[in-house]
């Protein structure tokens, strides 16, 4: 590999913050909270949940999240029709309950929360599991729009996919109270 081929350490972390950063606060949180749920990294329901009825969509979640086991084991290694039986509809499934909370208004954003919480070797599937999700009934029909409008004809149709793991993983930042802040 050429010099010029090669990434430039941090360029990658560095992209994935920037794609981060443009998402809506919401859909920021969203993903945040639903990695703490996904990758079991801390109690979900005490960190984000701010009031009874986000407790109890906290709780709902966690228990659909306890199938990414599952789906990550089910993954494909190839293309064959049969080899997605166990998968996709497991992986649809879930898709439609998180774009059906409303947080998640793009591909790119579903992209960035399924590649961290699957791997990269998800990456091939996640489009049509999008369409898929996105294209059931329990979304209003603006809002099936839209989400279909927001997967580009190049992530639908890309000849390949990246192997690389995601290296930026957000998580729950404390507020600092800036009063008591040293300066």
């Amino acid at each position: 590999m050429t010099k010029e081929m090669q990434s430039v350490p941090g360029a990658m972390t560095l992209a994935e913050m920037k794609e981060f950063a443009g998402f809506s606060s919401a859909t920021q949180r969203y993903i945040r909270r639903s990695l703490d749920v996904g990758l079991d990294r801390s109690d979900a329901v005490e960190t984000w949940s701010r009031d009874t009825v986000e407790e109890a969509g906290i709780k709902v979640q966690i228990s659909l999240y306890r199938r990414l086991d599952a789906i990550r084991k089910d993954i494909p290694e190839d293309c064959a029709i049969d080899s997605i039986e166990a998968f996709m509809p497991s992986l649809i499934s879930l898709a439609a309950f998180d774009l059906g909370q409303g947080r998640i208004h793009s591909f790119p954003a579903f992209r960035f929360l399924y590649e961290r919480l699957l791997g990269p070797e998800s990456r091939p599937w996640l489009p049509g599991a999008f369409c898929a999700a996105a294209s059931l009934p329990h979304l209003h029909p603006k809002t099936r729009k839209e989400l279909l409008q927001s997967i580009s004809e190049a992530a639908a149709t890309a000849p390949g996919w990246s192997t690389r793991e995601p290296s930026f993983f957000p998580e729950w930042v404390e507020k600092v109270d800036m009063s008591k802040a040293a300066h």
